[in-house]
């Protein structure tokens, strides 16, 4: 228990150290449907990123972004409003999709 006592105000600061980037969603209308663009296509080997994340999300219109890992098991459920990003060993985009 004193090791993790000694532990929490590294962790407390290794929080506080990690920059959250604002992902500008809001200029994508409420309601908004993803959509799949030959854009799109043009982050395909790109590292993935926030910054990256917002550009794709703004080009697709899309309200949420679901990144998958390479080898990664997910779900099949469909969300209209979602862009799934598929990535690579080398976490780069691999492939866009709507859903």
């Amino acid at each position: 228990m004193r090791k993790l006592a000694l532990f929490a105000p590294v962790l407390l600061l290794a929080c506080a150290a990690h920059q959250r980037t604002v992902v500008g969603i809001d200029q994508v209308p409420p309601g908004s449907k993803c959509v799949e663009s030959a854009v799109l296509k043009s982050f395909i080997g790109q590292p993935a990123s926030t910054a990256l994340a917002a550009q794709m999300m703004a080009a697709a219109t899309a309200r949420n972004l679901r990144w998958v890992a390479a080898g990664s098991a997910m779900t099949m459920e469909y969300s209209a409003t979602r862009l799934t990003v598929q990535l690579d060993s080398s976490n780069r985009v691999a492939s866009l999709k709507c859903g």
